[in-house]
């Protein structure tokens, strides 16, 4: 296993922000940690890369102990804080430097992370020149620079634009791929674990109340598909699709299809824009289940 977490608790004070959490997860895995915020994933994730001790429990990274191997732990992790911390007064290229000269890292290794992120355009500019969407990339690029077996990102497309938050998704599932890193990804939002994770852990007010593998998270009687065409079409026309139940105006262009089945609708509504003359700006499949589960798990008593 890479991360085995056992009956870990943490308390602020009198507040136990964890509860007797355990999970364990598996080499190449990319596992979501969903919930909704102050539901205690920062902090486990805290506890993980030994900035925050636990008040009860253990874990293991990589087979070493959180509580008496924490250099090794370190070592061994690469970490995407949710504030990403970075010196906004350096080059891009001299912050890398700096952090690899910690970890006693050869240039060219700076090098092949700086092209890994796509940050080569960018890599002689002050941090503060660049797009949040680009210090994200060089976050990720200093949590890569060790080469770590293990990824711990903690909500790494806050505040990004479509355009960038979709860059961030994509450079993530490549170096995951591309390097079978194990990735524990901390969220609230359940669209970035549909886009990215094979399995989801949902956990609200310290406990752990879903883990599941992503496709076992499924609705056998309908689907959920968001289309945005170049103009606007009435819903009576859409309605005339197979197996179409509902549809949904949700702004400008943009409609959600309900259908009554589990096959992938997707190019059915394409051939159906092809046919009708329409252009398709985006077109997404959505987990209609996995949003009922995490609201039923996360607003119960």
């Amino acid at each position: 296993m890479s991360i085995t977490v056992s009956n870990i608790s943490k308390l602020y004070g009198e507040q136990k922000a964890l509860n007797n959490i355990s999970f364990s997860i598996n080499k190449g895995e990319i596992v979501g940690f969903l919930g909704p915020n102050g539901a205690g994933k920062s902090t486990m994730m805290k506890i993980l890369t030994t900035y925050l001790q636990a008040s009860e429990g253990n874990a293991t990274v990589n087979e070493y102990s959180i509580s008496e191997e924490k250099k090794e732990v370190q070592k061994s992790v690469g970490y995407l804080p949710e504030d990403n911390p970075l010196y906004l007064d350096m080059y891009v290229r001299e912050y890398l430097t700096f952090n690899a000269n910690i970890y006693k890292i050869a240039t060219e290794e700076i090098e092949k992370v700086i092209e890994k992120t796509g940050l080569l355009p960018e890599a002689n500019k002050k941090i503060e020149q660049l797009s949040k969407g680009y210090r994200q990339r060089v976050g990720l690029a200093n949590a890569l620079l060790h080469n770590p077996e293990v990824l711990i990102l903690d909500e790494p497309t806050t505040g990004l634009d479509p355009n960038q938050l979709i860059e961030i998704r994509e450079l993530i599932k490549s170096v995951a791929s591309s390097s079978n890193k194990t990735v524990l990804l901390s969220t609230h939002i359940m669209q970035e674990v549909e886009a990215i994770c094979d399995r989801v852990i949902i956990i609200n007010k310290g406990e752990i109340v879903l883990d599941k593998k992503l496709q076992e998270i499924s609705s056998e009687k309908e689907q959920l598909i968001e289309v945005e065409f170049d103009y606007k079409v009435e819903e009576q026309a859409l309605q005339k699709i197979p197996k179409v139940t509902s549809v949904e105006n949700i702004g400008g262009f943009v409609y959600q299809i309900t259908f009554s089945t589990q096959e992938d609708m997707r190019s059915i509504v394409f051939d159906y824009a092809h046919d009708n003359g329409l252009k398709i700006l985006q077109l997404n499949k959505k987990n209609t289940s996995l949003e009922k589960l995490f609201t039923e798990l996360t607003t119960q008593k």
